[in-house]
């Protein structure tokens, strides 16, 4: 059985920074690419960040570059997103999700049905 554990969100001021972590389980850590993507109210669900496993290729939208970091964790397949100088537009729930291709990160629009697994996300809210 596959499974997403989210932690790490919360409230923040602006300017604060959040460690996002997911762990997973259930598939072949080391064949996907595994990442984040985020849902604000009323609008699409866009990709953040996601991390090819097997050779470290990251990924980052243009709107989180310089702020974000991810990383993984092989031993533990466990997945972060390091969020610093967060703003208010940052504000969205967050979806750990995994796939064979890093290239469903950069599609826009987010197709939801290519992407092969997703978690039940995690809030993040920043206050201005």
């Amino acid at each position: 059985e596959v499974q997403f554990v989210e932690s790490g969100g919360g409230l923040v001021q602006a300017g604060g920074s959040l460690r996002l972590s997911c762990t997973t389980s259930g598939f072949k850590f080391d064949d996907f690419a595994i990442g984040w993507f985020r849902q604000a109210p009323g609008k699409e669900r866009e990709a953040v960040s996601c991390i090819n496993v097997s050779d470290g290729v990251t990924y980052y939208a243009d709107s989180v570059k310089g702020r974000f970091t991810i990383t993984s964790d092989n031993a533990k397949n466990m997945v972060y997103l390091q969020m610093n100088s967060l703003k208010p537009e940052d504000t969205a729930l967050y979806y750990c999700a995994a796939d064979p291709l890093l290239e469903v990160w950069r599609m826009t629009p987010v197709v939801t049905r290519l992407v092969e697994y997703w978690g039940q996300g995690t809030q993040v809210a920043v206050a201005s």
